[in-house]
């Protein structure tokens, strides 16, 4: 597979992430710190996308259903150089299905999954899956 997406900014406006018919705006001026993503937390986004995404694909190989999840990742990052160090998943899965193996998502997701496998490559992950 390959895969290709594009970019853009004008000096002193904030970025665009150009992917098939989305467009996803980040700060790159300092000026929207607060009201949108920073390159660090949409890097993180692609990793609680790749997650998800494996959730649904596993949902119908290992056979359950779910009503819908919640993700939260927290990422350590050093300085010198900067990178992320470790990174930390808790995702919660509401369902009531019996036949959801918590344990063989988790492996499935850690071993399958694009940008997870790319990241512990370089990084620690850990992460904790509940149904509730």
């Amino acid at each position: 597979m390959n895969y290709r997406i594009k970019a853009s900014s004008d000096y002193n406006i904030d970025g665009k992430i150009h992917i098939k018919q989305s467009h996803i705006v980040f700060d790159t001026t300092g000026k929207t710190a607060k009201t949108l993503p920073n390159p660090a937390e949409i890097f993180l986004g692609s990793l609680a996308s790749c997650i998800l995404k494996n959730v649904e694909r596993f949902s119908l190989l290992m056979k359950f259903q779910y009503n819908y999840t919640k993700l939260e990742i927290r990422a350590k990052r050093l300085d010198n150089p900067p990178r992320m160090d470790s990174i930390n998943y808790h995702l919660n899965i509401f369902s009531e299905d019996t036949k959801l193996n918590v344990d063989l998502l988790k492996k499935n997701i850690e071993k399958h999954g694009t940008i997870y496998n790319t990241l512990k490559q370089v990084c620690t992950i850990n992460g904790k899956i509940i149904r509730i």
